[in-house]
């Protein structure tokens, strides 16, 4: 039972890093079209913001699943983001709508160099862990069947 719960895991991580890594992506461009004037802020802003909570949801199961099944080193280095999303969320400005992206503060340009820098390390976060759950998946299978 351990083994196909670290099966399903590992599997379940890979499918839905694909998508977080879409969602890491689809900011980068977001944020590119913002910083050379073919979007504007509030339209960024609405089409960001709805993608933050599931964003933040999906990476939570996939910590979950790893916490379920016992894989610690995978819990691990899923931790400090999964903290870090709480704490984005809880210190983001005030509004009515969820989400993190605010359209009077994101036109400044330390605000915009931070979220783009943000955008990038969680996509290079999400494609290492990826492959790691490749890896991972790989090695669970070869060794147990």
């Amino acid at each position: 039972m351990s083994v196909v719960l670290t099966i399903v895991s590992y599997s379940c991580g890979i499918l839905l890093d694909a998508f977080l890594i879409f969602f890491a992506l689809f900011q980068i461009i977001s944020f590119d079209e913002l910083r050379s004037d073919y979007r504007n802020p509030i339209d960024l802003c609405k089409q960001l913001n709805p993608l933050v909570l599931p964003e933040y949801l999906i990476h939570s199961v996939i910590t979950a699943l790893f916490l379920i099944s016992g894989q610690w080193f995978s819990l691990l280095i899923n931790i400090p983001l999964v903290v870090y999303h709480i704490q984005r969320y809880r210190n983001r400005p005030l509004m009515t709508d969820p989400g993190v992206y605010d359209p009077t503060t994101i036109m400044y340009a330390k605000q915009q160099w931070l979220t783009n820098r943000e955008a990038w390390i969680r996509l290079a976060f999400y494609v290492t862990t990826f492959f790691y759950y490749l890896v991972a998946l790989i090695y669970v299978l070869i060794h147990n069947f």
